[in-house]
């Protein structure tokens, strides 16, 4: 049975609209920033954190996870706090949303019980290890948290567009500005779900998906977006890793104030997975260059559609807190997000030199 009807959800158990932040980091060579699987020595060398240092499902990965936090601003201050803990280790660390050179199968899986079940599950699904941003924001009731789901699903091509942060993959150029979204599509249950009338209606689809699947729970849901009853959150993971924390405070940012948002307002028009769907490739296809489809499939540039959510966002950043962090999108769009910051890196001093300037910024 779904652990959602064994346990009680936990909306409503903490204070409404917190947020938390994961991000998933690559463990490299802090000198030439090459991939290492080394998240078993960096969990054993840590020393007390701020938060969470966990092994991902590749031994070269490590989730990078805050506690409860009331604004962007004390998030990115405890990931700031994480990164350094992991760097003291002596490993180096590369926020991005695939490693751009390391080949095919050299990403080992972590020996965890739920790892080895997804590796038996997926196959060679699995054998290129993607970096994601995950954001919890916390929800006060379970009906809440579906209006607030079914508000957020039209922002997700605007979000992955701007976090877009990997145009590299396996030594070469993509011509993506995001190959982690492409190679997760190989994942089973990756893309975004339907609307949902109610959280009845999650529960029902989720017993009934979860049976179809022969999963445990909807925990093995790789969504972009889903209610995690569990957390008491809705849970945005469209987004590539980021590099810099400043590009990771505002993308923070803004998707806590279109929750907040979307918590309230009154049902926009929903699109429909086709055009979702098209989005989520056009965003990995071009980044913050792209021009994505509103839900009546008119295309619009993505700096259009970051205008007007910055409007929708800025009623509630005083009470967010994240004016500052909100500020900082527009420097982000100017350097071309991630993707371009990447290219303009490689187009300077080749691979060797993207990564050991990815591996320094990440660390800085």
């Amino acid at each position: 049975m779904p652990a959602d009807d064994q346990n009680p959800n936990a909306f409503g158990a903490g204070e409404p609209f917190t947020v938390g932040v994961e991000e998933e980091l690559f463990l490299v060579d802090p000198v030439s920033g090459h991939q290492a699987n080394a998240s078993t020595a960096v969990q054993e060398r840590l020393g007390p954190v701020d938060g969470t240092v966990e092994r991902e499902l590749h031994a070269c990965q490590v989730e990078l996870i805050t506690d409860v936090c009331h604004d962007a601003a004390e998030a990115i201050g405890t990931l700031g706090g994480l990164r350094r803990a992991v760097v003291a280790t002596g490993a180096g660390l590369l926020g991005s949303g695939t490693h751009p050179a390391a080949l095919e199968g050299e990403a080992e899986i972590t020996d965890k019980e739920r790892y080895e079940q997804i590796r038996d599950l997926l196959g060679d699904a699995v054998a290129t290890p993607v970096g994601g941003l995950h954001i919890h924001v916390g929800m006060p009731d379970a009906e809440t948290a579906i209006r607030a789901f079914n508000g957020l699903r039209r922002h997700l091509p605007l979000l992955q567009a701007l976090a877009a942060n990997s145009p590299y993959r396996h030594g070469r150029d993509t011509g993506l500005a995001s190959a982690r979204e492409v190679t997760i599509r190989a994942w089973p249950r990756s893309g975004v779900p339907r609307a949902m009338r109610d959280y009845s209606d999650f529960r029902a689809m989720a017993r009934l998906l979860a049976r179809a699947a022969d999963v445990p729970d909807y925990t093995w849901f790789w969504w972009k977006l889903r209610p995690h009853p569990r957390l008491g959150t809705v849970e945005i993971r469209a987004l590539d890793a980021q590099t810099s924390l400043e590009d990771t405070a505002g993308l923070v940012a803004l998707a806590h104030c279109l929750a907040r948002h979307a918590a309230d307002a009154d049902p926009a028009p929903d699109p429909s997975a086709e055009v979702l769907e098209e989005g989520a490739f056009r965003a990995a296809r071009f980044g913050v260059r792209a021009e994505l489809p509103n839900a009546e499939g008119r295309l619009r540039p993505v700096a259009e559609l970051l205008d007007e959510a910055l409007a929708t966002a800025s009623a509630h950043a005083g009470e967010l807190g994240c004016e500052e962090e909100l500020g900082s999108l527009s420097a982000l769009l100017a350097h071309g997000g991630g993707a371009g910051r990447q290219r303009a890196a490689y187009e300077i001093a080749g691979m060797g030199g993207l990564l050991r300037e990815l591996t320094r910024m990440t660390a800085g």
